[in-house]
């Protein structure tokens, strides 16, 4: 089977932008909590539009716009996953979202193959900040883990989970079998 579109990065993902009930509430969050910085803002028409980046090649990585139904009761979005690249990075972003009083929600959790905080926004959207472990084992599986423990135990306790499903793989197996089932290699 080839890939439809060609070449391995002839589609790939750059942004996303939702709707805001309260633009200014929605940026304090995502530029001092999340640490995105502001790099456009304008209106289209009767849309305000805040575009926000934490990477200089990415004009932009999110969109706020406004329009968002008030009285809408329930968040279409089921989560925005954001990767960091360690356990410190992880924790950092716990505690700078724990000490925001517009944060929800706050869960700690291993699925195996990756180690997640997920919680919600000023509006109830749910994010999730997440680092990926160098093994996959099969989804879904999500289990609390205590980030206050040391590195050396989260990473045990993620491998023992993820040792524990029938298909624990190293991160490369499973690439490799992705990259021969999306057409990529032979």
């Amino acid at each position: 089977m080839s890939n439809p579109l060609g070449q391995r990065n002839a589609l790939t993902f750059s942004h996303m932008g939702f709707y805001v009930r309260d633009l200014e509430r929605m940026a304090r969050f995502y530029k001092d909590v999340m640490c995105f910085f502001e790099t456009d803002r304008g209106d289209l028409g009767p849309v305000q539009l805040m575009f926000l980046s934490r990477d200089p090649s990415e004009h932009h990585q999110i969109v706020l716009a406004t329009g968002r139904p008030t009285d809408l009761a329930f968040s279409v979005i089921n989560q925005i996953s954001l990767r960091v690249p360690d356990l410190a990075t992880l924790r950092e972003v716990r505690n700078r979202v724990t000490a925001d009083p517009d944060v929800t929600d706050l869960v700690c959790a291993t699925h195996g193959n990756a180690i997640s905080i997920y919680f919600r926004d000023p509006e109830g959207n749910r994010l999730e900040v997440f680092m990926d472990m160098p093994w996959y084992c099969e989804q879904p599986l999500r289990e609390p883990i205590d980030l206050d423990h040391s590195d050396d135990i989260v990473m045990a306790q993620a491998e023992t989970l993820a040792r524990s499903r029938p298909r624990f793989q190293s991160r490369a197996e499973w690439q490799a079998s992705m990259e021969r089932l999306m057409g990529y290699s032979a």
